[in-house]
């Protein structure tokens, strides 16, 4: 939850706004604005402060205690024009909530830590539990001194400016090794342990059980990612408390599921108790890894509960990112923070350099030129498949001719692939217009590179039998300059020469220009491939110069 304090109107208003777009997450604190922040900075996880910096300072002074553990504190000034993230920048995340506040009233973020500042990927931000020296670490990545990463299976983490060799060191390890003074642990989640457990056992036992398996095969707790078991075993109160002290979920799986894993201790109990010859082992090794402890039953007479625990193989992260029709305000925040979360970025050469100013330091960019998506998504799966953190990028939006198709056919489910939508061209060339795509459309790719111009035909006759509005993508080339022609004399075939047509040339970008024509007043020499050409339907109209197709299949009579 997210507090709310503000001492005068101003401020007031400026807190409303905010806690009307988040109702959820924040509540207001009324009274002395002494008391509203003590008891605020004691219940909430974050703080947003319509006050002065110099006096938030000191109301929250007293109440500092760990970094860890204290909220964030965001500080707005009177005239709402800066978010300042003062306390708990990583811990707290005032970083981020300084900057969606700024985003939510309009004003600018204001952030000083220094990694952020300089576009580093801060050691206590990656999402996985550190140890060690973050802040010697951390210095010495702002200084460009070499950082050793070091780290036993890859694991997809942002881009990282490290080196071979360093008198720093970040180790990605599992194991339960104890930081050096010039190094930081990042623990990741790989290790899954399976439980079985008879009726009743004791919570006590199974955690005993657990946390000895993994403290004698010298593993880390922090990197226990899940406690897995059989479905008859899903309400078991010792399995469910032990995961919930453990701070990990309880994942489950049939007995059929189970009795298809091959292990090396199957037993006639558990085959007689819930139907497969094992619970510990199989569960554990069910979505495949390494056995490091094999089944092992509780010190308890009688033992009451089994375990086994596994790693498993870090998974690769392929994000495939729309960049939006080209101007950066239409570029999506999610689609910013996959480009920051990336260590390798692959992308069409002329796309890389829209976005090049946004990626974090030691960012590896492997771009190509025009003719190469499907190099360019078997390269971006393959890196994935490394246990990379990548991103594959493309225009628009990459679900729309571009670049998700071919890179999610190359790749299986041995990779995590997150699709992140952007703005596509029709979308971008119909809001210039008017609204031509306010009833059903289609959109239509002219280029026969990839489909024979049969089918590319036949979809067009469709359309125009259909009545759709139809948005034309890849219209004309210098190659291919008798497609549009021919997909124009089809849709007159259906629709009058007064149809409006809409020609868009580099929507969003500077050089962009829009106009409305008719469909016999098109000339098709005056299209090219950077164009998008939208035809519309029978009952679309131009009305003040614009394209307007009505949402209901008819006009309503005008008024008399």
């Amino acid at each position: 939850m997210i507090g709310l304090i503000s001492a005068t109107a101003a401020g007031a208003a400026a807190r409303d706004r905010l806690a009307a777009a988040r109702p959820d997450r924040t509540r207001v604190y009324e009274g002395p604005v002494g008391d509203a922040v003590r008891a605020a900075f004691a219940e909430c996880e974050q703080l947003v402060c319509f006050l002065a910096t110099g006096a938030v300072v000191r109301l929250i002074a007293p109440l500092l205690g760990d970094k860890t553990t204290d909220p964030g504190v965001v500080c707005v000034d009177e005239g709402g024009r800066f978010a300042v993230s003062l306390v708990g920048g990583h811990g707290g995340g005032a970083n981020e909530l300084a900057r969606e506040v700024a985003e939510l009233l309009g004003a600018e973020p204001v952030v000083t830590t220094a990694t952020d500042a300089v576009g580093l990927a801060g050691l206590d931000t990656l999402g996985l539990p550190v140890e060690g020296a973050v802040a010697a670490v951390s210095r010495a990545l702002l200084d460009g001194e070499p950082v050793a990463l070091e780290a036993e299976s890859n694991w997809p983490l942002p881009a990282l400016p490290v080196a071979a060799r360093g008198a720093y060191t970040i180790r990605v390890t599992d194991r339960a090794v104890e930081p050096g003074e010039r190094e930081v642990v990042l623990r990741p989640p790989s290790l899954v342990v399976g439980v079985g457990a008879s009726r009743g056992a004791p919570v006590e036992e199974v955690l005993e059980l657990v946390e000895g398996a993994l403290r004698d095969a010298g593993l880390s707790p922090a990197s226990l990612a899940e406690l897995a078991t059989v479905g008859a075993k899903a309400d078991e109160p010792g399995i469910v408390r032990a995961a919930e002290r453990l701070g990990v979920p309880l994942v489950t799986y049939s007995a059929e599921e189970l009795a298809a894993v091959d292990v090396p201790n199957p037993s006639a109990a558990p085959l007689a108790a819930v139907g497969t010859p094992s619970v510990a082992e199989a569960a554990a090794l069910v979505r495949g890894g390494e056995l490091l402890v094999p089944k092992r039953k509780s010190a308890a007479t009688p033992a009451m509960a089994t375990c086994a625990v596994v790693r498993r193989p870090a998974r690769g992260r392929l994000a495939v990112v729309g960049l939006g029709p080209g101007a950066r305000d239409l570029l999506t925040p999610r689609a910013e923070a996959e480009l920051r979360r990336a260590s390798v970025l692959v992308g069409l050469d002329q796309y890389v350099d829209q976005i090049r100013d946004l990626l974090r330091p030691g960012t590896r960019i492997l771009e190509s030129g025009l003719g190469a998506e499907e190099e360019r998504a078997r390269t971006a799966v393959a890196e994935a498949r490394k246990g990379q953190a990548v991103a594959l990028i493309g225009s628009g939006d990459a679900g729309v001719y571009a670049m998700a198709s071919p890179a999610l056919a190359e790749a299986s489910d041995d990779i995590d692939v997150v699709g992140v939508p952007g703005v596509t061209a029709a979308l971008a060339a119909g809001a210039l217009l008017g609204a031509p795509l306010g009833h059903d459309h289609v959109c239509i790719s002219l280029s026969d590179l990839h489909t024979p111009w049969e089918v590319i035909e036949r979809r067009v006759r469709a359309a125009a039998e259909a009545d759709l509005v139809v948005t034309f993508y890849n219209p004309r080339s210098r190659g291919r300059d008798w497609q549009l022609p021919k997909a124009l004399a089809i849709l007159a075939g259906h629709r009058e020469p007064a149809t409006p047509v809409g020609v868009v040339r580099n929507a969003s970008r500077p050089d962009e220009s829009a106009r409305v024509t008719t469909l016999a007043g098109l000339d098709p020499a005056t299209v090219d491939m950077m164009t998008v050409v939208t035809v519309g339907n029978t009952a679309t109209r131009e009305i003040a110069g614009r394209m307007v197709t009505p949402r209901g299949y008819r006009w309503q009579e005008e008024p008399k």
